[in-house]
């Protein structure tokens, strides 16, 4: 079995990389990695909170390592801090050296990744790359997966989409030439069930907010 930390935005395509994961049979997740910014205490691309990615890790049964970047970092400040992070995971499991994400089309972004955590001693996995995006979300939801759109691009998808739950509607609903998965950047999303976890997460909805007057961020919390 080949030890692998995945790397964890608490959206739906992480979650579905772990549960594809664990079928295989050939590789350990011994732990999930999230980039959070400080000062906001949320995952940097899809800001869900901390206090939830925990509960995530939780529900599945992982521990959570967290690499902390300041805000508005830049590549090199980014590579620094992540390597920080990797190199106290390799101490906590000697011989871990794989890095799995759960990108699905953009060559880009996989070889950009391929490159980078090359230059660190890491190799990295894509369990899901390449994979027909709108048959999958169909069988995410077929599945159990639960999630609702945290984040929205306004460039590309109307503010009205954050805070949809994930789901069949929501699919139908999309207009032409937004990816199903949202794999463009169209949406990100915060999972709080599915096979990868061992139980529902309640969360509560909170406000939708614009940021940098395009992003729009819907919050969920913990409902206890």
């Amino acid at each position: 079995m080949i030890p692998a930390l995945l790397s964890w935005s608490g959206g739906k395509d992480a979650a579905w990389a772990l549960h594809v994961l664990r079928q295989r049979g050939d590789v350990d997740v011994v732990a999930l990695l999230s980039t959070l910014t400080e000062g906001y205490d949320r995952s940097s691309m899809q800001g869900v909170r901390d206090t939830v990615l925990r509960m995530q890790a939780d529900a599945a049964g992982l521990p959570l390592l967290r690499a902390w970047i300041p805000q508005a970092c830049d590549n090199a400040g980014y590579l620094r801090r992540m390597a920080q992070t990797l190199d106290e995971a390799r101490r906590q499991w000697p011989g871990l050296r794989t890095l799995a994400f759960g990108d699905l089309l953009l060559e880009d972004i996989r070889q950009w990744r391929q490159q980078q955590y090359a230059a660190l001693d890491w190799d990295c996995l894509f369990p899901l790359f390449g994979q027909d995006t709108a048959a999958l979300a169909r069988q995410m939801i077929d599945a159990g997966l639960r999630a609702r759109l945290c984040c929205v691009d306004t460039h590309r998808l109307d503010a009205a989409f954050a805070g949809r739950a994930f789901d069949h509607a929501l699919l139908h609903a999309l207009p032409a030439g937004i990816d199903a998965c949202g794999e463009n950047g169209e949406f990100h999303t915060c999972v709080s069930a599915g096979p990868m976890f061992r139980g529902a997460l309640r969360l509560r909805q909170g406000d939708t907010v614009l940021r940098e007057s395009r992003y729009a961020y819907t919050d969920f919390e913990p409902a206890s």
